[in-house]
């Protein structure tokens, strides 16, 4: 695979929806595979389209569960493999990684770094397989980073999470796809620096230049079209809906179980 792809594992908010897990995103070019994120439930609908060990890479955005709990799981499988334990993988993630997995199970931090390579995150540009990733701190209230992924001269920018955010307008400016956090309706008991409305994730697209958006980290108990209309109104260009499954890319029209009809501002 010459081109980026990016496969939607996950998009639901907080915690699981009934279609779909937490926060996780499958990114492949050049036959390398790169996992972002790894929230509650990723690891098993994973499957469905990378083989259990054929993942070369993983990079977090944050320590919250719902971003990264599975990776305790994905240990477990590392760990336990019927050939016994796999190759150690490098784990991307903020300072204290290691720490935190080991939490998930009771694990010592030895036995992580067995299986996983912990690489703390700092702002600024790296190469990941065959990626070119750049990082910047978002607006939440642990550290959390959003990205910027090149490839080929196409470009992915992730919020992760993120209230309202300069950082994240520089890591979309003019990107081919923004994949962006919109957890809140608009409304007076919204809390500042926590998450994006859709409605705001839409004037950071807007503001980036960016020629597609994809609404995602979307809380299970919101209404989805009432998601997309709050958008629709701050964003012009092309945008749609998250769903597990859904795979984009340059070329690519938006495809997955459940793809809902894209929606011009």
């Amino acid at each position: 695979m010459a081109s980026m792809q990016v496969t939607v594992i996950g998009c639901a908010g907080s915690f699981p929806g009934p279609d779909s897990p937490a926060s996780c995103y499958l990114l492949e070019a050049e036959g390398f595979r790169l996992v972002m994120d790894f929230g509650n439930g990723a690891l098993g609908v994973l499957q469905r389209f990378a083989e259990l060990y054929g993942i070369d890479a993983i990079c977090l955005s944050h320590l919250h569960a719902d971003h990264c709990v599975d990776l305790g799981s994905y240990w477990v499988a590392r760990q336990y493999a019927p050939d016994g334990p796999q190759p150690s993988i490098p784990v991307y993630g903020p300072r204290g990684t290691a720490e935190r997995v080991a939490g998930f199970g009771g694990e010592g931090t030895d036995a992580i770094l067995a299986r996983f390579s912990c690489c703390e995150l700092a702002p600024g540009t790296r190469e990941i397989g065959p990626f070119r990733i750049t990082a910047d701190h978002v607006n939440h209230p642990v550290e959390t980073f959003g990205f910027r992924v090149e490839h080929d001269g196409w470009r992915l920018a992730y919020s992760a999470d993120t209230g309202e955010s300069d950082a994240l307008v520089r890591l979309a400016e003019d990107a081919d796809l923004l994949l962006c956090e919109a957890s809140f309706f608009d409304g007076p008991e919204i809390q500042p620096d926590l998450h994006l409305t859709a409605r705001q994730a839409a004037v950071h697209a807007s503001r980036a230049g960016v020629g597609r958006l994809v609404l995602t980290h979307l809380v299970p108990w919101n209404d989805r079209q009432r998601t997309l209309a709050e958008a629709a109104g701050s964003y012009r260009g092309p945008l749609s809906m998250a769903t597990s499954g859904l795979v984009l890319g340059p070329g690519i029209p938006p495809s997955g179980p459940g793809t809902p009809p894209v929606a011009a501002g």
